[in-house]
């Protein structure tokens, strides 16, 4: 997949074991591949900014 670089930027973060291990469960659960782990941690932190909203 191309990125577009104009419109994307990249954030590199740490995290506890067990967040990740969360974040792998959800890929796991709602079938995501496992090159996808990027994808579930922007689906999920979309799912947490629209819950605030």
């Amino acid at each position: 997949m191309d990125i577009n670089k104009e419109k994307t930027v990249q954030k590199l973060i740490s995290m506890p074991r067990e967040l990740a291990k969360e974040i792998s469960n959800y890929q796991y659960d709602n079938r995501l591949p496992s090159e996808a782990e990027a994808e579930a941690v922007r689906r999920l932190i979309k799912i947490g900014l629209e819950k605030k909203k």
